[in-house]
């Protein structure tokens, strides 16, 4: 028994280096390969500050539509659906032409009603003057 000798057995270690290089090649891969998706914001503009002479001449009413927390919506104090907010604003339109459109929302107002009542003073010709307030929550 002589050349015999007994060797320790060798420890099963794992070479983590390929799955690591397979990771990385896996990231870059689909930080290559990815889109990103651009949010469209709703265009409510504040309106610009008026000059000093105009404050005086600003006497021309708006439209002030009131949307309240269960999503009642009023048109100068009047109450109406939501399908009718057009025929309302054109109407009162019709009366004054120079009339800016306000809209005060309560703040957990729906989000798609404002948005459908914003469509609806552009479709009534108001391409700028629509303001958006939130009111304070009680």
């Amino acid at each position: 028994m002589r050349g015999r000798t007994q060797r320790a057995a060798d420890e099963a270690n794992v070479d983590l280096t390929p799955m690591l290089d397979v990771v990385f090649i896996l990231l870059i891969f689909f930080i290559v390969t990815s889109t990103f998706a651009q949010e469209k914001a709703l265009g409510l503009e504040p309106p610009p500050p008026p000059a000093p002479e105009q404050q005086e001449q600003q006497d021309v009413p708006a439209i002030l539509i009131f949307v309240d927390e269960s999503n009642l919506i009023t048109v100068n104090g009047r109450p109406t659906d939501i399908s009718s907010v057009r025929a309302n604003i054109e109407r009162v339109r019709a009366e004054n032409p120079d009339s800016a459109v306000i809209i005060q929302a309560h703040p957990r107002t729906k989000s798609g009603v404002i948005v459908r009542i914003r469509d609806a003073a552009y479709d009534a010709g108001y391409k700028t003057g629509v303001n958006l307030v939130l009111s304070q929550a009680e």
